[in-house]
């Protein structure tokens, strides 16, 4: 089943549970696929979709940082919550271990040896790690071993 078919079956499952703040954070999130959808005149595949929802959780971490920062725990535990549901429908994320892996074998691809190559191995590892790792932590991580 399409990701976005799953999403729609699941606010009308939340609309009947009567679970309106997981119905709300879904519908956000069909917002923001629809506009996506509207933007680029196109239907949005599984990949467009965890883009979206990469984000939209991305959004809501700044804004529970912004939040706390400002004394409202109320509001970023509401941020928190609809970063959790968001969460469901992202892949398994990859451990330590694949990541260095797949980092390691980028490396070997690009033929990489400076900092200057950075962009081909992100280039490189975007499309296999987008969704499943946090991408500045893996720039870091590249970064790292570019300058060794």
């Amino acid at each position: 089943m399409p990701l976005k078919q799953r999403i729609n079956d699941d606010v009308k499952a939340a609309m009947r549970g009567g679970d309106a703040p997981r119905r709300d954070a879904l519908r956000l999130l069909l917002a923001a696929l629809k506009q996506r959808e509207v933007d680029e005149r196109k239907e949005l595949a599984d990949a467009d979709v965890v883009a979206v929802i990469e984000k939209m959780i991305k959004q809501r971490r700044e804004s529970i940082a912004q939040f706390e920062k400002g004394g409202r725990q109320d509001l970023a535990n509401n941020e928190q919550f609809e970063v959790g549901i968001l969460q469901t429908y992202m892949p398994q994320a990859l451990s330590d271990a694949e990541i260095d892996a797949a980092i390691a074998e980028a490396l070997r691809a690009t033929g990489a040896k400076a900092l200057s190559d950075m962009g081909k191995v992100m280039g490189v590892l975007k499309g296999k790690l987008a969704g499943r790792a946090d991408m500045g932590k893996v720039s870091s991580l590249v970064k790292a071993k570019l300058s060794s």
